[in-house]
């Protein structure tokens, strides 16, 4: 049964990374944009229609599918002068409950962003600009983007409540 968990977990690991190191290659796309919009703007007095809608959805895509790494690597905030008062047991109840807690709230995210994606693709909603391009990628992400750090969340409280019950971790320091 540990093998098994173990597997879950390391595979989770590796395709949060896998996501997240592979949208992280849209931050240079982004800053590009930005700047040839500047560029159009204010050097050739003639801005783009595009730049800012494209400029908004790799913010969004950036900042969604890279929630669940902050999750694998811990980066989320903790309210640090409770959490490290108490013992390791605490900290896996505290885990656990904040855990169901989150993956309550991204269920629901990942249902109801589901729902508007499948409604903006049949009546081909777009965004209300001049360019007014299709939006139904942009909830297929954040429902992606939810299901992602839903199995993140997976994870982070098998390892929990691995250790609540057994005393001991998981994953070694070098799996973790």
């Amino acid at each position: 049964m540990k093998k098994l968990l173990c597997l879950w977990c390391k595979g989770v690991a590796l395709l949060v990374a896998a996501v997240s190191h592979t949208i992280a290659l849209a931050l240079p796309l982004l800053a590009a944009t930005v700047a040839f919009e500047v560029f159009a703007r204010y050097v050739l007095n003639s801005p783009t229609l595009w730049a800012y809608d494209v400029s908004l959805f790799l913010f969004g895509y950036i900042g969604a599918l890279c929630g669940a790494h902050a999750q694998l690597k811990k980066s989320h905030i903790n309210v640090d002068i409770v959490y490290l008062a108490v013992s390791q047991r605490t900290k896996n109840l505290f885990n656990l409950l904040s855990n169901v807690l989150g993956g309550f709230f991204l269920f629901i995210i990942a249902s109801k962003c589901w729902e508007k994606a499948l409604e903006a693709i049949d009546f081909g909603y777009t965004r209300q600009s001049e360019w007014g391009p299709s939006i139904g990628h942009f909830w297929v992400m954040v429902t992606a983007a939810a299901i992602l750090f839903l199995l993140q969340l997976s994870s982070d409280m098998l390892k929990d409540a691995w250790q609540l019950i057994t005393g001991e971790s998981l994953l070694s320091e070098d799996e973790a």
